[in-house]
């Protein structure tokens, strides 16, 4: 069951829920899992009578008729399985409700245990997700154009991700924003956000942690083209000391605002970074070690290329 307005306080009729307004002309779901009555079958669906399952809840969408999914406090999926959670119809907007640990959490419990962004413009807003098991593939697995993912988490819980976001060629414009990636510090992780092409990336408002053999924000086997990373934090305790490591061709913008703190107090202010055909804007700040301060990114006047 779906409504435009289903069992909420709305103004103007505009439906208001506690993490704001939610403009839409398409249906409303509602899932929660902690509901005594949560159930996944076509009589639920409000907010009284919730979905048990986002799963379920993305059966029930139209693509492309602005459908909204809202995700109630402490609702918990668990995906033990490759596309466990498959976000397959276009144009939905998954909304996850409440604050720090109430956040409707998202909980991987397989090697290979992923969810999968298969279908254009979706957008996940607020959303926890957990490594629940070590060695993780890449938990978040981004292969549709136009998506957005804001204001989330990503969190180590057992073990190190090997990778957490990863993209491939079909992840056009793409936007990450508001992502906080909190890693272990122990050895065994390659990256936070691993692509394989696609154009018009943007990441910005970051703040990853973690230990990285290949880089923090890497590239692999395709360029990226026009990616725009900016206004955000990386914090590596690997003694590989690697940051962003884009492929050689792999064209765009880093910085302003780009903040790296290093493992090793070695001469690796130039290695931390790689990217040659990249094009940067200061300030974009390096420091190695605890008590010193940080210096602007070595490169030279007459050239872009960070090396």
């Amino acid at each position: 069951m779906s409504t435009n307005f289903p069992n909420g306080v709305s103004s103007r009729g505009v439906p208001v829920l506690g993490s704001g307004p939610v403009f839409t002309t398409g249906n409303i779901f509602f899932v929660d899992s902690g509901a005594s009555n949560a159930a996944d079958t076509t009589a639920n669906g409000t907010k009284t009578m919730p979905y048990a399952t986002m799963d379920y809840a993305t059966g029930r969408c139209t693509a492309n008729n602005g459908d909204v999914v809202i995700v109630m406090p402490g609702h918990t999926e668990t995906v033990s399985a490759a596309a466990g959670l498959a976000l397959d119809v276009a144009g939905v907007s998954y909304v996850g409700i409440g604050r720090g640990s109430s956040r409707p959490t998202v909980n991987f419990t397989a090697t290979g245990a992923d969810m999968d962004v298969d279908a254009a413009n979706i957008t996940m807003e607020n959303f926890l997700f957990t490594g629940g098991i070590d060695a993780t593939t890449g938990i978040l697995d981004i292969n549709a154009a136009d998506c957005t993912l804001r204001n989330f988490e990503t969190r180590d819980v057992t073990g190190q991700m090997t990778d957490c976001i990863v993209t491939d060629a079909n992840a056009d414009r793409l936007l990450i924003d508001g992502w906080v990636h909190r890693g272990a510090a122990g050895d065994g992780g390659d990256s936070a956000l691993n692509m394989v092409g696609g154009d018009d990336i943007e990441v910005c408002n970051f703040n990853i942690y973690g230990n990285f053999d290949n880089g923090a924000i890497e590239s692999e086997t395709t360029a990226n083209v026009r990616i725009n990373i900016h206004d955000g934090y990386i914090w590596t305790e690997g003694a590989e000391d690697l940051a962003i490591v884009l492929l050689t061709a792999s064209t765009g913008r880093l910085g302003p605002n780009i903040f790296i703190r290093l493992q090793d107090d070695a001469a690796n202010l130039d290695e931390c970074i790689v990217g040659d055909a990249m094009h940067t804007f200061d300030p974009v700040y390096i420091v190695n070690a605890d008590a010193e301060k940080a210096l602007l990114t070595p490169m030279t006047a007459t050239s872009d290329a960070i090396v």
